[in-house]
């Protein structure tokens, strides 16, 4: 099959099992599954865990919440925005920089270069470090409130490169000094922009061309400086990229790989909000057939799934959703099903058991939990 000629033999069930099959690897450590993925996700809220742990622990053996965090310093990692925020590796990292840098004010320019020197004689920051330094008052953020003005000035000159973050003080960011990236200055901003598409579609793939369209348009925020390149980088990777029409949508993924002669293992698996498998919620509803919604910004009243609903995968499909929650050292389930109820064979009962026991490992809970819920009614919340 040559990239961008279109395939005809392709059928949902396949891209299905080529969304769920690509979607998982086996990584003998965690520097591997983050070379892999290329970029993670990062979400603070902790339902029962951060997003970027529940993502890597399904490719990570015996990774524990919060591995990410306290292995940070030993690994080649980045903290930075591509399509969201996140973690990358610095080879993405570099692909996004230099950004614009437009010309600060007088006063901030100032006090930018009073911060960066403050840093670069202690090694590392912290941000109240520099506040107690220099006191620089408040600021109006981004969405109308007051921030401290010495953090988000902290922030913008970590946007602008100047700054890497180096680790994390009970999940605050600790800055050093960050040293220009060179080994792919030669590449030209097109270069650039192709590769990060790459790593685009090879974390989401395969793609409904309306989601391909929509997050190459998202590197408008992560590389500002070529935002007016994205629509021609957007029509190369749909010219390059393998394709197929199923049911009057086409599909993209990389060059070379063809969808079936997958086997879907009988594998249960709880997984993130913003897992790449169930990341895009356009995707999800063509595949699953179901809307699937992150819920935890949603009025109590108005939500359908539970505050931070974990999709439930088995086999193929995802047959429902899960709430887990940690109180007084146990793990509580809420669990609902798209049928109503759980799936009848017997090997479900025994994966879920298997998962939520890998949960409970992942989470270093030793009392083992309960799981709740599977009858039409809405799951309650129940603990051991």
């Amino acid at each position: 099959m040559r990239a961008g000629d279109a395939v005809t033999t392709s059928t949902l069930a396949s891209v299905r099992t080529h969304a769920v099959a690509r979607g998982f690897f086996a990584s003998a450590d965690l520097q591997h599954a983050l070379d892999t993925f290329g970029f993670v996700q990062a979400d603070p809220i902790r339902a029962p865990a951060r997003a970027q742990d529940l993502t890597l622990r399904h490719r990570v053996a015996g990774y524990c919440a919060g591995d990410l965090e306290s292995r940070f310093e030993a690994l080649a990692v980045e903290e930075d925005f591509f399509i969201n925020y996140g973690f990358m590796t610095p080879a993405v990292h570099a692909l996004l920089h230099p950004r614009a840098r437009k010309t600060w004010p007088r006063v901030r320019q100032a006090r930018a270069d009073a911060i960066l020197a403050f840093i670069r004689e202690r090694g590392v920051a912290h941000p109240r470090e520099v506040e107690q330094e220099f006191q620089h008052g408040r600021v109006t953020n981004y969405w109308g409130g007051s921030s401290n003005a010495t953090t988000h000035l902290l922030e913008l000159m970590h946007f602008r490169g100047l700054l890497r973050v180096v680790r994390r003080d009970a999940g605050i960011r600790v800055y050093g000094v960050r040293e220009p990236a060179a080994e792919i200055a030669d590449l030209d901003p097109d270069a650039k922009l192709d590769a990060l598409v790459d790593v685009i579609v090879q974390m989401y793939a395969p793609l409904p061309g309306a989601s391909l369209s929509a997050l190459v348009r998202r590197l408008r925020w992560g590389a500002p400086q070529w935002s007016a390149r994205v629509p021609k980088a957007l029509a190369r990777a749909k010219h390059r990229l393998a394709r197929a029409s199923v049911e009057g949508t086409d599909w993209y993924w990389p060059a070379g790989e063809t969808p079936g002669g997958y086997e879907a293992d009988d594998r249960v698996r709880l997984l993130a909000p913003f897992d790449p498998v169930v990341w895009d919620r356009r995707r999800f509803e063509l595949l699953w057939g179901w809307a699937y919604r992150f819920e935890a910004y949603t009025p109590v009243a108005k939500r359908k799934l539970g505050y931070y609903a974990l999709p439930l995968l088995w086999r193929e499909d995802v047959v429902g959703w899960a709430n887990a929650a940690v109180k007084d050292g146990s793990l509580t389930l809420e669990l609902g099903y798209v049928a109503g109820r759980a799936p009848k064979p017997r090997a479900f009962a025994r994966e879920l058991e298997a998962e939520v026991e890998r949960m409970r490992d992942f989470l270093r809970i030793r009392i083992r939990p309960y799981v709740g819920g599977g009858s039409s009614d809405p799951p309650q919340h129940r603990r051991v």
